[in-house]
Order: structure tokens, then C-alpha cells, then sequence
């Protein structure tokens, strides 16, 4: 199943999420459908709640950047209730772009290595280190886990400058060659 994108305005990007319990039903179904998703939209990462679920959930799949960035091969991962426990690293700007938020990208400052621990799909334990654009994906899909988009890491000035496009995409004035759902 294809879901919508809820975008920006989407009182669910905004709020924190729950953690998710081995018997949660029809996971396998949901993590699938996640995968499909965020294929059939073009992206790298999606988190449940830009599907409109309250779940510490997220999938990654950066393996189709491999040719730029040969550490990402095979690098699709499902990050069930994370715990980023340290970031690292030199901060470095990179331009973010979000399914949630169509049609805008911006220079993000992050850190270029996070640790972190999470459960994959089958509920085995991982304690790892991401560097790079890993980290950077992980970092972005982590923030909608505590209701955070990436123009909260913008300067002041900046939110400024993008701010009559969030509220043109808060109204429904956007285009996106997905499906996409705003719910207040």
C-alpha cells in the first residue's frame, strides 16, 4: 500500500511518538508499505509519522546513492524505537530536502557522526556508529520521531525567508508528484 505524505501543517509531524512493542500488529505489513512509500515518492528515509502513525519507527534505504557514496551499498535499515545517544563529529551544512515539506530544500548544519540504538525489524538489538551521509539521513528521519522538521535546525533569518512557502504548504497551496494529506 502506497500511503499519503502528511506535510507540513500535519498535526501529527509535531508530535512526539510512541514506542512500538514486538506484538505491534501487522508490523512486516506496515514496514513494507513504509518501503513502498517512501520508493514511490523518491526518498531515502520516511518516518511513520509522515504516514500519519505516532510511532518511534523510521526506514532508510540509501543504497541508490552508492555511486556518489560507496558505504551506503545495501544500506536499507528499519530503526524501530532509536535512541541517538551522541553526536559527533565536525558540523557540516548539506541541503535536506522533506517529503513533508515539498518543494523546499535548504543547507542543514549537522554533525557527521551520531551513535545511536535501535531494534530492527526482527527486534534484535544494534548499538552503532554512522558517519556521513548515513548519519545525516539518520538524523533527519530521527527528528520526526520527537515531532522536529528540518527548517527547525534553520537560522532565524532563514525561517524568516522560507516562511510565506511553510504557510502556502500549511494551506494546501503545493505540488507534489505524490499523494500527500493535510490534517490539522
Amino acid at each position: 500500500m502506497n500511503y499519503p505524505i502528511y506535510v507540513y501543517g500535519s498535526s501529527v509531524l509535531r508530535k512526539g511518538t510512541e514506542k512500538i512493542t514486538k506484538d505491534y500488529p501487522k508490523l512486516e505489513k506496515l514496514l513494507s508499505d513504509m518501503f513502498e512509500t517512501m520508493y514511490a515518492s523518491d526518498g531515502v528515509g520516511l518516518a511513520a509519522a509522515q504516514i500519519g502513525k505516532s510511532l518511534r519507527l523510521f526506514v532508510v534505504d540509501a543504497s541508490p546513492l552508492a555511486d556518489d557514496e560507496p558505504e551506503l551499498k545495501d544500506f536499507r535499515r528499519v530503526f524501530i524505537n532509536a535512541e541517538i545517544y551522541e553526536r559527533t563529529g565536525e558540523e557540516e551544512y548539506f541541503q535536506e530536502g522533506c517529503l513533508s515539506l515539498p518543494g523546499i530544500r535548504e543547507d542543514v548544519l549537522r554533525p557527521t557522526i551520531v551513535k545511536m540504538r535501535y531494534l530492527d525489524e526482527n527486534f534484535e538489538e544494534h548499538d552503532e556508529t554512522f558517519t556521513g551521509f548515513a548519519a545525516r539521513v539518520i538524523q533527519h528521519e530521527y527528528d520526526h520521531l520527537d515531532g522536529l522538521l528540518f527548517v527547525d535546525h534553520l537560522a532565524v533569518l532563514r525561517k524568516r525567508l522560507i516562511k510565506s512557502k511553510l504557510e502556502k504548504i500549511a494551506k494546501g497551496d503545493y505540488k507534489s508528484f505524490f499523494p500527500t494529506k493535510l490534517v490539522k
